[in-house]
């Protein structure tokens, strides 16, 4: 379940995280190449954070494992909590933790990968507390189980 959970919600802040950074007007392939490489460096060193003049697969690729692998990370971390919750409280709480998430990885590692605080915006915030809030609602998803055909939930 957290395996399904965390990726769904990987998936959806990603969505967010793109459908925001158009609504900020900022470009989209070079935003998304610079987070990428961000990411990168936290396995492959610095070396792959000055920007390429073209897109660097490899980096890509490396980015999205780590992204999901943390995205399954958490959402393991997350599991004792987040299937007991009601659907409100569930949710409510996923946004703390997209919270905690956001305050832990852009304020408290940045000691150890400094280049990280550059990315301290709106969009980063919001995109944290979409991933929580979509983790969350997996969970709630996954704890209420197959409906029967004729039957609903209340």
């Amino acid at each position: 379940m957290a395996l399904v959970a965390g990726l769904g919600a990987g998936v959806v802040a990603t969505l967010a995280q793109i459908a925001l950074w158009w609504l900020a007007g900022m470009p989209l392939p070079e935003t998304l190449f610079r987070d990428a490489r961000l990411t990168a460096a936290l396995v492959m060193g610095i070396d792959v954070l000055p920007p390429p003049s073209t897109p660097q697969w490899n980096i890509l690729l490396v980015a999205t494992l780590i992204h999901f692998l943390l995205s399954v990370v958490y959402a393991l971390i997350a599991a004792p909590l987040a299937s007991r919750l009601r659907n409100g409280s569930a949710l409510f709480a996923g946004a703390l933790y997209g919270l905690a998430i956001y305050v832990v990885n852009l304020y408290g590692l940045t000691l150890l990968f400094p280049w990280f605080a550059g990315v301290r915006d709106w969009v980063t915030l919001i995109t944290h507390l979409v991933f929580g809030v979509a983790l969350a609602g997996g969970y709630r998803l996954f704890a209420r189980g197959p409906q029967r055909p004729g039957r609903h939930s209340v």
